[in-house]
């Protein structure tokens, strides 16, 4: 069965690694619909979140693949755990002041924040789960969205242990 999967891969921190990983995801005719890739809380050690879809056996593929790589540490699939995830889009839409209210409420509604205000348009901080993001998105689409920029998902297991 097809299904969304989160993976956490922590890789050292060097130049290629990006794109050998990204590249072996390519090659085995997987599409990565998010990554990011930030520093670990350990020196030297940098960690990607990637969301695919796949059916299990071969997310088993990749994950064993991915260990070939000489800079993979470890390869974790956090959607088969309890996990958090979040995503941050910055979201430009046209605000002549007479629509600002109604703008406004919809922005107060999903917990969104104003992060910049230009004459005839504003700029909108929303964080949350992908659907929160695509929800927020279609509210605004109505307004005039002159631009859109998304993070991709981080995602870490819930609890204390790993």
């Amino acid at each position: 069965m097809i299904r969304r999967h989160t993976i956490s891969i922590l890789v050292n921190n060097q130049p290629g690694v990006l794109q050998r990983v990204s590249g072996l995801f390519g090659r085995r005719g997987f599409n990565i619909e998010s990554i990011t890739v930030g520093e670990s809380e350990e020196t030297g050690l940098s960690r990607m979140v990637i969301v695919t879809q796949g059916d299990d056996k071969n997310l088993e593929q990749i994950s064993k693949q991915l260990y070939k790589l000489i800079d993979v540490i470890k390869v974790v699939d956090l959607s088969s755990n309890p996990m958090v995830s979040r995503e941050l889009a910055l979201i430009k839409v046209n605000a002549e002041p007479t629509m600002r209210p109604e703008i406004l409420s919809v922005i107060e509604t999903f917990r969104a924040s104003v992060v910049d205000i230009g004459p005839a348009s504003l700029i909108v901080q929303v964080v949350g789960d992908p659907e929160k993001i695509d929800a927020m998105v279609e509210l605004l689409t109505p307004y005039g969205i002159r631009e859109l920029s998304r993070t991709g998902v981080t995602a870490m297991i819930r609890g204390s242990v790993r």
